[in-house]
C-alpha cells in the first residue's frame, strides 16, 4: 500500500502541524504535499522529509504567513499532483482536501471545515479590515471548497463538534478520531528564562477566536496572579502577564510541569492543550464549549468557565485554586490521547480505504 500525505501549509507550530507529524510517523515512507513549507517556522520534524511544495512556496511573503494570500491558495493546491499512490491522506482545515488525488483514494482528517467560510464571525474576531475582502472572495472560495469535499472518499473528524459541522456543511458522515497529544510528558525540560513556578498557563496562537486578550485583561486585574501566555497576544499593559513565543518542546514541557493549571477560553474544535496539561497531571479551567466538552471531566480533571466574561474566568480560577486535585487520576484520564493509539487507528482507517 502506497500512501501520500497532504497538509494545508507548513509555516507554523500548531496542533494541526503536530497531527501531520504523527501521520508522518504512522506512514514514514509517505511523501508530503503542501502549498508552502518554511522549515525554520514549523516543527523541526518536517526537516529532511520528502516534502513537495506548490509554486506559492517561491513567494517569500507566503513562507512568512500564507493567510494574507488566501485568494491564491486554491490555485496553489491544485497545482500539485500526487504520483503513484493508493491512498492520499489529507490533514486539512481548508486547503489540503482540494489536492487532486489522481487514482488514489482520498481520505481527509478534517480539523474543521474552513472557518473563514462557515464560522466567519469567530475567525475574524478583532479583524474588521479583513471582513470586506473576505466577503468578496467567499463565493469563489466556497465553490472550491465544496468541489474538494465531493472528491473525498472517507472523512475523519477530530471531534464530535467537527463531525457535526461536516454533516451540516457537506452532508457527509465522518468517523471521529481525536488527535493525539502533541507533546508527551516524558522528555527533556528547559526552564524559560525569567519564569518561576506557580503561574497559570494558556497556550494558543494569536487568533481572535482564541480570546487570549480577554484572559489577559481578566488576569491584569489580579497583579499577584501570574499568567504565562504562550504564543498569545501582546500584553504591554499587564505587568503580571508574560507572553512567550517560539518555544522549544523542552521549554513547553517545563511550563506544563510547573504551572498551577491550564486556562483555555477559546472555541476549540478539539483542543490539544488540555490533554497535554493533563498528561502532566495538571488541572484545567476551560470554556464550556466545543471540543473542551470531550476532554474535561468536571471535578475530576478541572472546571468549566461558563461564559466569556472576566467574572466567570476569575471565578473558575478561584475554583481551581480551592480544589485538591488528584494528579495521578488526571494523568490516567489523559492516557487515551496517546500518539501510539492515534497512529494505530489512522493506519487501520487507511488500510480499510485502500481495500475499498
Amino acid at each position: 500500500m502506497k500512501v501520500a500525505l497532504a497538509h494545508d501549509y507548513l509555516t507554523q507550530q500548531g496542533g494541526a502541524e503536530r497531527v501531520a507529524l504523527e501521520l508522518l510517523k504512522a506512514f514514514p515512507q509517505a511523501p508530503m504535499y503542501t502549498t508552502v513549507f518554511a522549515p525554520a517556522r514549523t516543527f523541526p520534524g518536517f526537516t529532511g522529509r520528502d516534502v513537495t511544495t506548490s509554486w506559492l512556496n517561491r513567494v517569500p511573503a507566503a513562507r512568512r504567513d500564507p493567510r494574507p494570500l488566501l485568494p491564491f491558495l486554491p490555485s496553489a493546491i491544485r497545482s500539485l499532483h500526487v504520483a503513484d499512490a493508493d491512498v492520499l491522506l489529507c490533514s486539512s482545515s481548508g486547503w489540503a482536501h482540494g489536492l487532486e488525488a489522481g487514482s488514489a483514494v482520498k481520505v481527509v482528517y478534517c480539523h474543521n471545515p474552513p472557518r473563514w467560510l462557515y464560522q466567519r464571525d469567530e475567525y475574524l474576531s478583532g479583524q474588521r479590515r479583513a471582513r470586506l475582502p473576505l466577503s468578496v472572495l467567499a463565493r469563489r472560495l466556497e465553490r472550491f471548497d465544496r468541489r474538494a469535499a465531493r472528491s473525498v472518499h472517507t472523512y475523519i473528524a477530530n471531534s464530535q463538534v467537527v463531525a457535526g459541522r461536516i454533516m451540516t456543511t457537506y452532508g457527509r458522515e465522518a468517523q471521529v478520531i481525536n488527535p493525539p497529544r502533541g507533546l508527551e510528558p516524558d522528555g527533556p525540560e528547559e526552564q524559560p528564562q525569567g519564569v518561576e513556578p506557580g503561574y497559570l498557563l494558556t497556550v494558543g496562537r494569536p487568533r481572535g477566536y482564541k480570546n487570549t486578550g480577554l484572559l489577559i485583561k481578566a488576569l491584569s486585574a489580579r497583579p499577584k496572579d501570574r499568567l504565562i501566555a504562550v504564543g498569545g497576544e501582546p500584553a504591554d499593559a499587564a505587568p503580571n502577564v508574560t507572553v512567550l513565543r517560539d518555544l522549544t518542546d523542552p521549554q513547553l514541557r517545563w511550563l506544563y510541569r510547573n504551572c498551577r493549571a491550564l486556562v483555555g477560553i477559546s472555541y476549540e474544535d478539539f483542543g490539544l492543550t488540555p490533554p497535554e496539561a493533563m498528561a502532566h497531571g495538571k488541572p484545567v479551567a476551560l470554556l464550556r464549549a466545543g471540543g473542551y466538552l470531550e476532554t474535561n471531566v468536571e471535578g475530576k480533571t478541572g472546571v468549566f468557565i461558563e461564559t466569556l466574561t472576566e467574572r466567570d474566568v476569575l471565578s473558575a480560577i478561584d475554583d481551581i485554586d480551592s480544589t485538591r486535585w488528584d494528579s495521578d487520576s488526571i494523568r490516567t484520564h489523559a492516557s487515551q490521547w496517546s500518539p501510539a493509539a492515534f497512529r494505530a487507528r489512522m493506519i487501520e482507517i487507511v488500510e480499510r480505504a485502500a481495500r475499498g
